[in-house]
């Protein structure tokens, strides 16, 4: 069976990455290696991909997957986006990072969002492959819903009547930033 590492120790992203790869592939966590994330120090969702990828190629001789992702909310000057889990850390976890976003939204029209996901892949010929996945949204007035992970709880998809944390799990991961960034990479690359 071929392998491949998903370079991520969020639990919510690996499952939803490892539901999209191909049965062929055995999904390996970098926890299994016993292997720590490298320091994010990109300004961009694709800088930061591209470090994780390289960095937890260093220690496997197959093929790895990295991903950087985060929500940008319009009147917030498209923040938190890079620094998505970063606020989420700095704030005492995704719950409160939330609150505070939404008392920030709270007097302002535009709720406005997208979330962004960048998906790096390199095989043992040391290319990467990048490509970028987005869905457009808006923030809810309230956290709403208990599935998903992250910023799922506060983000309405359009065309949606229900937040992603409300979305039963593989209805959301059909139509999801990482779901349309993968499509990409399907067509560029057999996974």
């Amino acid at each position: 069976m071929k392998k491949i590492l998903i370079g991520t120790h969020n639990s919510g992203k690996f499952r939803e990455i490892a539901y999209l790869i191909s049965k062929k592939y055995k999904k390996i966590s970098p926890n299994k290696l016993k292997l720590k994330s490298p320091k994010e120090t990109g300004k961009t969702f694709l800088s930061n991909s591209k470090i994780k990828v390289k960095y937890f190629s260093k220690f496997v001789n197959y093929p790895v997957i990295s991903d950087d992702s985060g929500l940008c909310i319009k009147s917030l000057g498209n923040k938190p986006g890079v620094y998505s889990a970063r606020l989420a850390k700095k704030k005492g976890g995704f719950f409160l990072a939330m609150k505070f976003i939404l008392k920030k939204l709270k007097n302002k029209k535009n709720k406005s969002a997208f979330f962004v996901c960048n998906l790096s892949y390199i095989n043992t010929d040391k290319k990467i492959i990048s490509v970028e996945g987005r869905i457009y949204g808006k923030i809810s007035n309230k956290i709403l819903g208990k599935k998903g992970f992250g910023y799922d709880p506060i983000f309405i998809p359009n065309n949606k009547k229900m937040t992603f944390g409300q979305m039963p799990k593989l209805k959301k991961m059909k139509i999801d930033h990482r779901y349309i960034a993968f499509k990409k990479l399907k067509k560029k690359i057999k996974i």
